[in-house]
């Protein structure tokens, strides 16, 4: 058999194994997680590099998004351009970035959730910021490149980031079995921050924290829990808790109105119009009757919800309600993870600035050691100037005696005079004795005659003068730990001085929100359901006034406390809760709410078996019965149940639920089949079961025949129930026994 029609037998859970691990690595290296070096992602990277080499820059005019996205993923990141024109966005929302990277023209989508616009009406460049701090000096060999997914271009491994910007513009990102997130900071006191640990490497993180007070947050807010920062900062994990800012303003006629002008930043996208909405609820749940109406007046000049008040209100405790039962007090989780040294890794402050301070030594030390081979090899061609203009009769001599440049070139280089004519010996043995270097010869003869002009020379001697000064820096700086940290900590205070800004969201330690609910007050309310399922509820008196009515016009009528529950059994063999509370409190001509936008009943799957109040079947026994005639006995205890939706009863295939009674032991139930059988027993010969069970026979049913409906009646009590078209006396039927066939009645 030839080598390459070998059969490598193998473990299937193996290769399976190996597969998805180098999956998840991908993953987690090469998209979801930011670098600690540059604090981006592969995506974010790629788009700025992209951008830089579109030349597309801050004093340049702005090009469409879709130019940009198109070139990025043919040249660099082939998974797809939505990805791409995403990353781009969130890089210009300056409501999700500490510092915007991207300076974007057009719709870039709002902090309310709106979505960008597509990417061929959009239109963006880089931000000077980004320019000058994350993509300078890349043409000084500052950083390490490889090639692309085709091997055709060559990308930066990481960007030359010279602030910590996994802290200034945190992160997001899920990879496999792991998340990163990490707050954004205010980028002066991350500057401060870094310049302290540089001078002081055994810094704690305490100390650090004097500098970075905690998170900073484009959509300001508070942070509430000071103390637990420093764990949160040590371990690079925790829990940050936010609230959003609320300022209560004086209207005409001592009304109040609260105006939340900055939210938690956890709320950015769909979390405002939740917040409405929960506002709302709390409303017409009854929660607070303090709010008049609330209004959504935020623009382009910042958030502004403004919630109307009652004259009178308890402005405090309905901050605190806000807070307690709304996302406007919430929780920001801390997981700090990045890419480090090729892994992943979960990191503290002290950590990020470590490996940001060593990244940043890295840099310098390759700018430099760049520059200093530039002016040496500088150095060395202007001397090679200036000592030929020293001797350039005889350079001239030696170019015109000259058949060819190799032999002038040689001559310069190694004095060898064999093929040159000279005008005397003395010319000869001269040239003979030069030895200038291959640079310095090259450059000789590319000299063009207006530099023997004197200023010109005197030009050139200046410049080599400006030269060695600078070998001499450029020495310095790469010798000396000192001067490089100063040069890096001069870099940093430029930076601050330009782009800082005042910090937006506030520290602080504050008391533990306590809201108290005021309690409803318990009153007896009659719940009506109509035939087409609409539910309302109306107090006593009202029913009591149009009783008649009520009766004849609903199909459902219960009476019962307004904080129960009402039960809805379902023939699927549900049990469907709903808060009386809930189902809205009216006049008796109100149309009512579907019972399907009261609970997780759906009329179009299912039929309603019975309704009840909770409170009615607590403490009694429920007789189940289905289509094909099992029966079961269940207390009513086992109904009572948290969830809106729980399963009240087991049911066989193809089999549905008839009808749940309340019912006693001296009771006697009939029960009539499709086919006329009436079959008459004791209540008491129905067991006991519990609610997940199928219950037992109660009829022997002839072929194709159905159970239909069930009777109860008390003991020495006569009932009569319609049947077709007379009426059957049930406490004449023959007493039997449970399971057995009944009597047929004609109809």
């Amino acid at each position: 058999m030839s080598s390459e029609s070998q059969i490598i037998r193998t473990e299937y859970s193996d290769i399976m194994k190996k597969s998805y691990i180098d999956y998840a690595m991908s993953v987690i290296i090469a998209r979801a997680l930011p670098d600690v070096r540059d604090g981006l992602k592969p995506v974010q990277r790629r788009t700025l590099y992209d951008m830089y080499e579109l030349g597309i820059r801050y004093d340049r005019p702005y090009r469409k998004c879709a130019r940009i996205v198109g070139d990025t993923m043919g040249k660099y990141h082939p998974h797809g351009d939505s990805s791409i024109y995403e990353a781009l966005v969130v890089l210009a929302q300056e409501f999700k970035k500490g510092m915007i990277l991207v300076d974007g023209h057009g719709n870039f989508g709002s902090i309310e959730g709106d979505g960008a616009a597509a990417m061929r009406y959009t239109e963006a460049r880089l931000a000077k910021f980004t320019q000058e701090v994350y993509l300078g000096d890349l043409d000084k060999n500052i950083v390490d490149f490889g090639p692309n997914f085709d091997e055709t271009e060559k990308e930066p491994l990481v960007l030359p980031v010279r602030v910590p910007n996994l802290l200034v513009n945190g992160a997001e990102g899920i990879a496999v079995g792991m998340a990163t997130s990490i707050p954004t900071h205010n980028l002066g006191e991350v500057i401060d921050a870094v310049k302290a640990y540089m001078k002081n490497n055994e810094i704690s993180t305490k100390q650090l924290m004097k500098y970075i007070k905690g998170p900073d947050f484009p959509t300001g807010g508070i942070v509430v829990n000071k103390d637990e920062l420093l764990n949160i900062y040590e371990t690079g994990q925790g829990k940050i808790k936010i609230r959003g800012k609320v300022e209560a303003e004086e209207l005409k006629g001592g009304k109040r109105q609260l105006v939340i002008t900055e939210i938690p930043y956890t709320m950015i996208g769909s979390g405002i119009g939740k917040f409405l909405n929960d506002v709302y609820n709390l409303v017409e749940s009854k929660k607070t009757g303090d709010i008049v109406d609330i209004s959504n007046q935020s623009s382009k000049e910042g958030i502004r919800i403004v919630l109307e008040l009652k004259k009178g209100a308890d402005v405090e405790n309905l901050k605190n309600m806000l807070y307690k039962k709304t996302r406007l007090e919430d929780t920001f989780g801390v997981n700090m993870l990045a890419v480090a040294d090729g892994r992943p890794e979960t990191l503290g402050l002290k950590a990020v600035i470590e490996h940001h301070v060593d990244f940043q030594f890295e840099l310098m030390t390759r700018k430099y050691t760049t520059l200093l081979q530039k002016e040496q090899k500088k150095k060395e061609v202007q001397e090679g100037l200036i000592k030929a203009c020293d001797v350039i009769d005889l350079i001239i001599e030696i170019l015109r005696g000259s058949k060819s440049v190799k032999d002038a070139k040689a001559c310069l280089v190694n004095g060898v005079t064999e093929n040159i004519k000279f005008k005397s010996a003395i010319s000869k043995k001269m040239a003979a004795m030069l030895r200038f270097t291959e640079s310095q010869a090259t450059a000789i003869l590319e000299m063009r005659l207006y530099k023997l002009i004197g200023l010109e020379i005197e030009a050139l001697q200046k410049e080599h003068e400006e030269t060695i000064k600078n070998i001499a820096r450029y020495e310095d700086i790469l010798n000396n730990y000192d001067s490089m940290a100063n040069l890096i900590m001069d870099e940093l205070d430029a930076y601050k001085k330009e782009y800082g800004r005042k910090r937006r969201t506030i520290v602080e330690n504050a008391r533990e929100v306590i809201f108290e609910e005021k309690k409803i007050e318990e009153q007896e309310v009659v719940f009506l359901m109509d035939r087409f399922g609409y539910a309302k509820a109306i107090d006593v008196a009202t029913y009591d006034r149009n009783r008649e009515a009520a009766d004849s016009e609903n199909k459902y009528v219960i009476h019962c406390i307004n904080t129960e529950k009402i039960c809805v059994f379902t023939d699927t063999g549900k049990l469907h809760q709903i808060k009386v509370l809930d189902v809205p409190f009216g006049k008796f001509r109100d149309k009512g709410t579907p019972v399907d936008n009261l609970s997780n009943y759906s009329s179009s799957e299912e039929q309603i078996v019975m309704i009840c109040d909770a409170k009615q079947i607590r403490f009694a026994k429920l007789l189940f019965a289905t289509r094909q005639g099992m029966l079961k006995r269940v207390e009513g205890a086992e109904f009572q149940a948290s969830k809106r939706t729980v399963a009240a009863t087991k049911l066989q295939e193809q089999d549905a639920l008839i009808s749940v009674n309340v019912v006693t032991e001296s009771q006697n139930v009939v029960l009539r089949t499709k086919g006329g059988y009436f079959l008459r027993f004791p209540v008491a010969e129905v067991p006991e079961k519990k609610k997940g069970a199928i219950g037992v026979r109660g009829i022997k049913l002839q072929r194709n025949d159905e159970l239909e409906q069930v009777y109860l009646f008390e003991e020495g009590t006569e009932a009569k129930v319609p049947y077709g078209k007379k009426e059957v006396t049930l406490n004449r039927l023959k007493q039997s026994h449970r399971d057995t066939l009944g009597t047929k009645n004609r109809n």
